[in-house]
């Protein structure tokens, strides 16, 4: 994949660029500005791991750009590619996530120059675990001030490892399993974490489509069912956002692109066949119920209704922008849409849903799993039941003034209580849709702001601008 070759500056470059057009756009003081983007602090380490008799050097990163609140949260990031440039731009991301979903958190990020491909299970725990204790021993591992999260090449089992060895460490803090998010539900992690981000992006566009203005501003008409979707990526994020689209709100995924080319069938794809495939063989070539090409980059210049990218950063570049086709991108990934390229779709009128708005699912409910750690108990637990009384003594009294049954199907349902899973998606569902309407109501009374982008940073400055004005690093705004 193309990872913005045809760009003239460097992601986080392009981040700062989109803080500067919101800051200049509100008339924020241009010295708080500077205080915002600055990233804090950032470590890089370097340290050796026994491999097969063998000893290798590995490198890695943590950012914390912003501890204007704390904990510092963002995901921790596996790949060949990660640099201190790429980790800073992710952290500087997860401050303006947090701040548009209402999370109380500061934003961070950590990276491993890593092919995780390359390793073992036991090899990959090793290197897992030395790197949790050179981050531990610098204090840039702790429920308190930094914790991390799963992100590209990285799940539940790399974030278990991390606890563990954090448990090992510091056994007598009894908020230990908060210093990472992202766990196995047996470790302490919590229903609907894995699929959290796909599923924010299924409430960011179910949010979207209740504003029959903003639809029809975009080019679009009808819900989410007559719409025909490209995705790129089928990971974690991918795949979960076109499963939940396709089977729950009717939409046609019409193309898949991965790693190595695209399949393409305009009737709809099946989500789950393509990824068992991709499972199975390692690639999209030869999947019997679409058409395989090798050009996966240009599948991005369909003609399609909405195109979500949810693979890596600068998917979409100076180099294609003109050539996109779709009347809403909706950014699944971290940073798909480069600066120049923003400008450039901007122009053109093309609707875009920024990353910090639509992807924020994953921190939501990393911020559901913390505080569930922090409280010892799981969600739900005190008033379920209480709700199915209640549920019961409603339908006693329906059946009572009525004179008439219940059918089974909805007696159940009006008797069950809440389970933890629900709580959480209720509370996932809340925070996009509010966050969606609040951008709404920055661009209706700003009358210099005029895309969602935009919308979206100002309002994440305004709020950091307004916690560093409290605690005096800031002028009034």
């Amino acid at each position: 994949m193309d990872t913005g070759s045809h760009e003239s500056m460097s992601f986080r470059e392009g981040i700062d660029r989109m803080v500067d057009r919101a800051s200049l756009a509100i008339g924020l003081n241009p010295e708080t500005a500077k205080v915002i983007q600055a990233c804090n602090a950032v470590i890089q380490l370097k340290f050796p791991v026994g491999i097969d008799g063998n000893v290798e050097v590995f490198t890695g990163w943590w950012a914390i750009h912003s501890a204007h609140r704390l904990p510092a949260k963002g995901g921790l990031r596996f790949a060949p590619l990660v640099n201190q440039d790429e980790t800073e731009g992710l952290a500087a991301l997860m401050s303006y996530k947090c701040a548009i979903a209402d999370i109380p958190f500061g934003g961070a990020k950590g990276g491993l120059l890593i092919n995780p491909g390359d390793y073992t299970e036991d090899q990959l725990r090793k290197i897992v675990r030395q790197f949790t204790m050179e981050l531990a021993r610098r204090d840039f591992i702790n429920p308190a001030t930094n914790v991390p999260a799963p992100d590209f090449g990285t799940s539940s089992r790399e974030m278990a490892w991390i606890a563990d060895t954090y448990k090992a460490l510091f056994p007598d803090d009894v908020n230990r399993d908060a210093c990472v998010t992202g766990k196995p539900l047996n470790r302490g992690g919590v229903p609907g974490r894995t699929e959290a981000t796909g599923k924010g992006v299924q409430y960011a566009l179910q949010e979207f489509f209740r504003h029959a203005e903003r639809v029809a501003d975009a080019g679009l008409s009808d819900g989410l069912s007559s719409q025909r979707i490209v995705i790129q990526g089928l990971g974690n994020v991918g795949y979960h956002a076109a499963k939940y689209l396709a089977e729950e709100d009717g939409s046609t995924i019409i193309a898949i692109i991965e790693r190595d080319g695209v399949v393409v069938n305009e009737d709809g794809l099946n989500v789950h066949d393509v990824r068992q495939y991709l499972a199975e063989t390692g690639g999209l070539k030869g999947f019997p119920a679409g058409n395989y090409s090798a050009q996966g980059e240009q599948a991005l210049e369909m003609e399609c209704d909405i195109l979500i990218p949810a693979a890596l950063e600068s998917q979409v570049h100076a180099g294609n922008a003109m050539r996109i086709k779709a009347k809403l991108i909706v950014e699944a990934a971290n940073g798909p849409v480069t600066y120049q390229a923003d400008e450039i779709l901007r122009e053109r009128g093309i609707t875009i849903l920024p990353d910090i708005f639509v992807n924020a699912g994953g921190v939501t409910v990393s911020y559901f799993e913390w505080t569930r750690n922090l409280s010892h108990m799981r969600f739900g637990r005190l008033q379920r039941g209480l709700d199915e009384l209640r549920g019961m003594n409603y339908l006693a009294a329906l059946e009572s003034l009525t004179g008439k049954q219940t059918p089974e199907n909805l007696r159940r349902e009006i008797m069950r209580g809440a389970n933890e899973l629900d709580l959480i998606r209720s509370g996932l569902d809340d925070t996009m849709r509010m966050a969606f309407r609040d951008i709404v109501e920055m661009l209706r009374h700003h009358p210099n702001i005029s895309d969602y982008r935009t919308a979206a940073y100002a309002i994440a400055i305004n709020k950091m601008a307004q916690s560093y004005y409290e605690l005096g690093l800031a002028e009034p705004l």
